[in-house]
C-alpha cells in the first residue's frame, strides 16, 4: 500500500507500527516461561521446554538450536554453562516453538464469538508543535478473521503482520492511515 505514513516522526510523533504493537500483544498472550534464560531457573525451563517431545526438539533444531544431548544435559544438570550465544539461541528457539504451539489456541479463542474486539490507541503526539498536531482518538475495532494474522505473527513475519494490520484498519474508512502507526494495541483471548 503506497503512501501510508511518509517521515513518520518527522514532527516528533513517537509509536510504533500497528503490526509491531499485535506481535506484542501477542506475546502477551503466549505468555512464556517468565524466569530470564539467564537464570538458572529460566535455562532449565526454557531447555526442559525445547526437549520435553520430539515435535519440540525438531522446532528447535530448526530455530537454530544445533547442541548435542551431552551438552544439553550437562547444562541442566549444572556442570557447563552455555554461552551469550547459546543463551540467545535457546531463547530465540523457545519463543519460534512457543508460538507454533499456542498459535492454534490462540487463533480459536480470537474467532470465537464473531471476533475480538481490538482498541487502537492512536500515536503520541505530546513532542509536536501544536499546529502539526493532527487530532487521533482512541478508536475500537473487531477484528472477525484473524487466520493470517496470527500466522504470521508465528512464523515470525513482522512484514505479513504489518500488511495484515494495514488489512484490517481499512475498515476505519477514510481515517485508515492515521493508524498505521500507534501507541499500542490491546485485545484479550
Amino acid at each position: 500500500m503506497p503512501d501510508r505514513t511518509r517521515d513518520f516522526g518527522k514532527y516528533g510523533a513517537t509509536g510504533i507500527e500497528g503490526g509491531e504493537a499485535l506481535a506484542r500483544q501477542l506475546d502477551r498472550l503466549a505468555d512464556g516461561i517468565a524466569s530470564p534464560v539467564t537464570t538458572r531457573r529460566g535455562l532449565h525451563a526454557h531447555v526442559r521446554y525445547l526437549t520435553k517431545t520430539p515435535r519440540a526438539r525438531a522446532a528447535a533444531r530448526a530455530a537454530g538450536l544445533t547442541v548435542t544431548d551431552r551438552t544439553l544435559k550437562a547444562w541442566l544438570t549444572g556442570k557447563r554453562t552455555p554461552t551469550k550465544r547459546n543463551l540467545e539461541r535457546i531463547e530465540q528457539a523457545y519463543w519460534t516453538v512457543r508460538r507454533e504451539n499456542v498459535a492454534r489456541y490462540l487463533l480459536k479463542r480470537l474467532e470465537s464469538r464473531g471476533g475480538t474486539r481490538v482498541e487502537i490507541h492512536p500515536l503520541n503526539q505530546s513532542r509536536v508543535d501544536r499546529r502539526y498536531q493532527r487530532v487521533l482518538e482512541f478508536r475500537t475495532l473487531n477484528i472477525r478473521k484473524w487466520k493470517r494474522i496470527v500466522t504470521a505473527w508465528a512464523a515470525g513475519d513482522r512484514a505479513g503482520l504489518q500488511d495484515e494490520w494495514c488489512d484490517e484498519i481499512l475498515a476505519l474508512g477514510s481515517q485508515w492511515r492515521q493508524y498505521v502507526h500507534v501507541t499500542t494495541v490491546g485485545f484479550a483471548a
